[in-house]
């Protein structure tokens, strides 16, 4: 046997990859699969229908239940509580449990509780006591009861986006245009000159009344270039190339976020009196759209492997 069993836990299954180890009083049923090198800590429980990626790490105290899938690299912390039933009788069962699914490399937070039929997004924080009742996005780190997303881990290590705004937009990157603005005391006036941006706009929107927990975006494009402009208030912008990843506040109408193509990008923390202003290089395309975030990454990376271990969906 290439793992670990201490004499007190109970391991029924033999689908158990090499240098995982499995500690004093916990217990894996017959019909759970677990991969290489995790650590499987006292007193937790994985029922039959469970699949745990590469490097997974369960501490004390908790319950993994059919249909709950955790992908390479995930860290689940002490009595964190999984549900997969969300109408539970005494004695009455579902046909079927709806899965679960946390993605590579996220962690979810002592005593969080997740409710069942979730996703977890990669890299995603799930602060401690978290209770989750939505999907939650890549690289959100969400908290509080229902859990809503506070900000993003990794947003302040980009190398790439230059805050420094430009008159004309930088090639192939996204960044910050400064809008020509005329001011004096009958107020601001600022005018967006299409020829300082690098895409000629074929369509306009606006969001506005966003309840401030809300999160718009979430999505790239394959060949729509968009400008966003924050008229009125303030928004919190996730800018994702897929290298690096940066968060800039929308403030000033005078400046403008350029997104290029293949960029992901995420819209949140709307102040009350927010107006966010687009202008995009296309008309609609549903088709134009990303939505997911390991196919945006499999469209930056096409030469690596696919960022999600499969079987584990």
């Amino acid at each position: 046997m290439t793992w670990f069993v201490h004499p007190q836990g109970i391991c029924e299954t033999d689908r158990v990859g090499s240098g995982t180890n499995v500690w004093a009083f916990a217990h894996i049923l017959p019909g759970a699969s677990v991969g290489e090198d995790c650590n499987i800590c006292d007193h937790v429980f994985i029922e039959n229908d469970v699949i745990l990626g590469d490097r997974v790490t369960v501490k004390c105290g908790v319950q993994v239940w059919d249909g709950v899938r955790l992908h390479d690299d995930v860290f689940v912390g002490p009595n964190v509580t999984f549900t997969n039933d969300p109408f539970p009788r005494s004695k009455q069962y579902p046909a079927s449990f709806p899965n679960t699914v946390v993605e590579t490399g996220a962690s979810i937070g002592g005593g969080a509780t997740i409710l069942p039929g979730l996703r977890v997004g990669r890299n995603a924080m799930v602060g401690a006591g978290a209770v989750v009742t939505k999907d939650v996005p890549a690289n959100a780190i969400v908290a509080g009861n229902p859990a809503r997303i506070v900000g993003y881990s990794g947003a302040a290590s980009s190398d790439t986006f230059d805050d420094s705004p430009h008159s004309v937009a930088p090639a192939g990157a996204a960044g910050l245009i400064q809008l020509t603005t005329a001011r004096d005391m009958r107020g601001d006036l600022s005018v967006i000159d299409f020829a300082s941006i690098p895409f000629e706009p074929r369509r306009t929107f606006f969001v506005s009344r966003v309840p401030s927990r809300e999160v718009r975006g979430e999505h790239a494009h394959r060949v729509c270039h968009q400008l966003l402009v924050c008229v009125a208030g303030t928004v919190s912008c996730l800018v994702d190339d897929g290298f690096s990843r940066r968060e800039v506040v929308l403030s000033d109408p005078s400046l403008g976020l350029h997104m290029p193509p293949l960029t992901w990008g995420t819209q949140y923390n709307y102040s009350p009196d927010a107006v966010l202003a687009v202008w995009a290089s296309h008309a609609y395309d549903p088709q134009d759209y990303i939505r997911s975030y390991d196919e945006f990454l499999e469209s930056v990376h096409p030469d690596l492997d696919a960022p999600v271990s499969p079987g584990l969906d």
